[in-house]
């Protein structure tokens, strides 16, 4: 069996590849792949395995042998599911395998924003505790986490195991309903709109959907307690990056904690990289990327190719095509 990993680099370099490997006869490793490079690498593999790389149509007309695309993240927006169902190719995905590291992170960013953690670095870095008439530096409002009310959107594993660490720091928690959601959600869920204005934190942990693309947005912001932070963690087309700038220039809210942007790598203009905003972390993407989320990640591709080899797909997403 021939495998083919396109963007091996996304793995990083810490990680020992071979229980993959060994799944296969013969299997290339690339570190990336260009939009152009694609079909040439792939049209002999019976199983492909990516992470962010885009696969449609023209990448997989030619694949005669491809039985498996086994994708190497949770989110599958990258592949074409319609043409992979229509065309007898199987789509796996990762499921669960970075929660710890996604909830550790997204308390991160809190806990960063509340004790304006980036200030006092770059206060310390400059001389000033050294200056200070008194023991401690207090240029900078620090707030508890305890009695603060964090909202959810996005109500899964993730956003189900934020919550149960944020109750431990003594927080409230209000949970969104699904936007667009065509069946009644829980009694314990609230409207976004009605949620909003109750929140000192707000917390996004659902995929991108046509229902919730730049949710976040200025009237959604202007509705939030001008003490309140948002943390992203989840996708970048979730937040409309110019509202949310503007809003932080302006005071609507506090601050944000972004690990996702709409495009990424980002470009040299990206508008959220452009200034240096006291009240805004922003982090590359590795919310997700704890060496032992990775290593759960690597050792569900393992089981995806062994599965396959038996004709089973326990981590299928086409049902519905």
């Amino acid at each position: 069996m021939n495998g083919v990993i396109l963007d091996g680099d996304s793995l990083g370099q810490d990680i020992d590849l071979s229980p993959v490997t060994n799944c296969f006869n013969n299997i290339e490793i690339f570190g990336s792949t260009e939009p152009d490079e694609i079909a040439a690498r792939i049209i002999d593999a019976d199983v492909v395995l990516t992470n962010k790389i885009r696969l449609g149509p023209d990448e997989l007309k030619h694949c005669r042998k491809l039985k498996m695309i086994s994708v190497m993240a949770t989110g599958t927006n990258n592949v074409d599911l319609a043409y992979c169902a229509k065309n007898n190719i199987q789509v796996c995905n990762a499921k669960g395998y970075s929660t710890p590291s996604v909830v550790q992170h997204t308390i991160t960013l809190m806990l960063a924003l509340s004790t304006n953690l980036i200030s006092y670095q770059k206060n310390v870095k400059a001389h000033a505790w050294q200056q200070s008439n008194v023991f401690c530096l207090l240029d900078h409002p620090i707030q508890e986490l305890s009695g603060k009310t964090l909202g959810i959107l996005g109500y899964g594993d993730l956003g189900r195991s934020v919550a149960d660490v944020a109750r431990a720091f003594g927080m409230n928690i209000l949970v969104c309903e699904r936007p667009g959601s065509k069946s009644a959600d829980t009694k314990e869920r609230i409207a976004w709109q009605q949620m909003l204005p109750q929140v000192d934190y707000l917390s996004l942990h659902c995929p991108l959907t046509p229902d919730n693309e730049q949710i976040v947005d200025t009237s959604a912001l202007a509705l939030m307690k001008p003490t309140a932070f948002l943390i992203n963690t989840a996708r970048g087309g979730l937040v409309n990056s110019l509202d949310l700038i503007t809003a932080l220039k302006k005071g609507v809210i506090r601050g944000a904690g972004i690990d996702v942007l709409n495009t990424e790598p980002p470009s040299t203009d990206e508008i959220l990289l452009a200034e240096d905003l006291p009240n805004l972390v922003v982090t590359p993407h590795n919310a997700w990327a704890a060496r032992e989320s990775r290593e759960r990640l690597l050792l569900q591709m393992v089981e995806n190719i062994r599965e396959c080899q038996n004709n089973h797909f326990p981590r299928s997403v086409l049902a519905g095509y």
